[in-house]
């Protein structure tokens, strides 16, 4: 494995939900150990399962791993931490200031931004180094901090004063304001984290186009910043040998090298490691001294046979038509199949003869190409984020910004670059289509993040505007926030894979709606292997491995559900995508 030759002190894994971030990062850990290093592994997902991987309860303060010589874990809990940081913060203005003011700075502190920079906060130390760390060799790192992140952490230190003094917008940057005091630790920090002898960042992605295309995004963004030494690991690579076995293990092999063969320019110059796709699941400790081998041996496997009774999205497709009108969001983490279950449905709804509006903010437009075509009933549009964003940042500026000074402006100029700016801009400009869905369906891709909603409508923007307005008169008026809120006008569909960390972060993007007032009407559980009728025994493995997750969200998640089984053919086109609303066979 390339990325771990001569590995540096600070070895970061990141990556997106269900690439197998942990699971090389805990393998990483056994092979460095096992040549007579110490080792502390350290995780900040939120979901982490590094305990379960070990077979023991680490949590928040560093444990030795009774199992392995050398190695300690320490999970970092980002809630626990945003909590902690939210308390210090907002606990102050409490008793002093008026409730509604203490309440708005709670709920801009409520999003996935004061989580992100509290777990920053919480391991800029072990970075820095302290008598409790600087015993180890090698501290690695499952989950690293964005480049927004970073970015953030690299700002003057004038942010306390100008949002303090609410000449800042909704943005990410409010939870800026309690880093002040520590502005050494974190530019020992970044800079620790740019030093290529210390640092070494791993990207981890899957051979799909969407996984490779966020992974160059990343790779981008934090070179930008000044963290080079980079190295791109793609995991659970479909081995050549199950291709021979069966036609849809022979499709999902052609896809995924051509996937490969295609990746983005950015990441070809990067050092590239493949690791092949295991049948068993990564638990325990022998488990993960196999992942980092690049063999895969299938011979003696004795999968069980696999029978599934789920409902199809044809299922829900069925009680969507039922109203001839409303607004369907289609949302879900990147990679999990959004694109092609919001052209699915919209698709589904126009052959059935219903009138759809289908729109997205995918900046790459890649639901034309899902599309691939045009039929009767069905309008395509795109939201460009550049374009909306340049417009809300434009006119912030003109009316917030017009009474600032120099320094005033520069800095309201840096708050608008947040990634927050962009969010609220988009849904700006969704908020414009909503509109539409009392005469039409009007299907989503790409929502806001319930990060977004919260800020819309809990930090005062339209929605408290709108209602103050109205206090008192008998007109009735609405919001895009309340028509979200309001389970006969929106449907929410959460989409995901029938694998731990996906189904996971699902759950956690359903907690932020519900604290938003929204209220997720189904689940979809995409590309499951155990939906189908394969012959691969390595697959057949896999799925039996899906059971448990789907078992999840059938009976704690989701009020209603359906499972789409992985397709043989890359659901491009009009037909492919009728396809994935059309009952499957559900036996094997």
């Amino acid at each position: 494995m390339q990325f771990l030759e001569s590995p540096p002190r600070f070895l970061f894994f990141t990556g997106k939900g269900g690439v197998g971030k942990t699971s090389i990062a805990c393998a990483t850990a056994l092979q460095l150990t096992a040549q007579g290093r110490r080792v502390l592994l350290v995780s900040t997902d939120p979901a982490s399962n590094v305990g379960q991987v070990f077979g023991i309860s680490i949590g928040n303060h560093i444990t030795p791993v009774p199992t392995v010589a050398n190695l300690s874990a320490l999970e970092i809990d980002p809630q626990a931490a945003a909590q902690a940081y939210r308390d210090r913060i907002v606990g102050p203005a409490r008793g002093v200031l008026e409730a509604s003011v203490v309440k708005s700075m709670e709920e801009q502190l409520s999003g996935a931004c004061t989580t992100e920079i509290a777990a920053f906060d919480e391991f800029t130390a072990l970075l820095v180094g302290s008598s409790q760390t600087d015993r180890y060799e090698h501290i690695i790192f499952d989950t690293a901090p964005t480049g927004h992140t970073i970015r953030l952490l690299q700002l003057p230190g004038a942010w306390s004063g100008f949002l303090d003094a609410g000449k800042g917008d909704a943005s990410c940057l409010g939870p800026l304001a309690g880093l002040d005091k520590q502005h050494d630790q974190y530019r020992k920090a970044v800079e620790a984290l740019c030093d290529p002898v210390r640092t070494r960042l791993v990207l981890v992605a899957r051979a799909q186009n969407a996984a490779l295309r966020e992974a160059a995004h990343t790779h981008e963004e934090l070179a930008t910043l000044g963290l080079r030494e980079q190295y791109l690991v793609v995991n659970g690579v479909l081995p050549g040998t199950e291709a021979e076995k069966d036609p849809l293990a022979a499709a999902v092999y052609t896809r995924e090298q051509l996937a490969l063969a295609q990746m983005p320019e950015a990441l070809k110059p990067l050092p590239l490691d493949q690791l092949p796709l295991k049948a068993f699941n990564l638990v325990g400790i022998e488990a993960l001294k196999q992942l980092l081998r690049d063999t895969c041996d299938t011979e003696g496997l004795q999968p069980t046979v696999v029978h599934i009774d789920a409902p199809s999205l044809s299922d829900l497709v069925d009680d969507i038509a039922l109203d001839g009108h409303g607004l369907v969001m289609v949302m879900g983490k990147g990679g999990v199949g959004k694109t092609t279950l919001a052209a699915a449905v919209a698709v589904e709804l126009a052959h059935r003869g219903l009138p759809v509006h289908l729109t997205t903010s995918d900046p790459a437009a890649h639901l034309a190409e899902t599309l691939s075509g045009s039929m009767s009933n069905l309008t395509l549009s795109r939201i460009d984020p550049q374009v909306e964003t340049q417009r809300y940042r434009d006119h912030v500026m003109a009316t917030k910004g017009a009474a600032l000074d120099e320094q005033g402006k520069a800095l309201l100029a840096e708050d608008l670059r947040s990634p927050c700016t962009e969010e609220i801009a988009v849904f700006q400009a969704f908020s414009r289509v909503i509109r539409e869905a009392g005469r039409r369906f009007v299907v989503m891709d790409t929502a806001p993040t319930g990060h977004t909603l919260l800020l819309l409508d809990a930090t005062g923007a339209y929605h408290r505007d709108i209602a103050r307005q109205m206090e008192g008169s008998s007109m009735h008026f609405s919001t895009p926030m309340m028509q979200l809120q309001d389970p006969k006008k929106t449907k929410v569909l959460l989409v995901t894979l029938a694998e731990t960390t996906p189904v996971l972060e699902a759950a956690n993007l359903q907690a932020d709606l519900r604290r938003a007032g929204i209220e997720p009407w189904a689940w979809v559980i995409n590309n499951s292997i155990a939906a189908t009728t394969t012959q691969s025994p390595l697959l057949r493995k896999r799925a039996e491995n899906e059971l448990e997750e789907i078992e999840h969200v059938a009976n704690e998640y989701a009020r209603r559900y359906a499972v789409i089984p992985l397709m043989a053919e890359e659901p491009i086109g009009v037909e492919r995508l009728l396809k994935l609303s059309k009952k499957q066979p559900r036996h094997r």
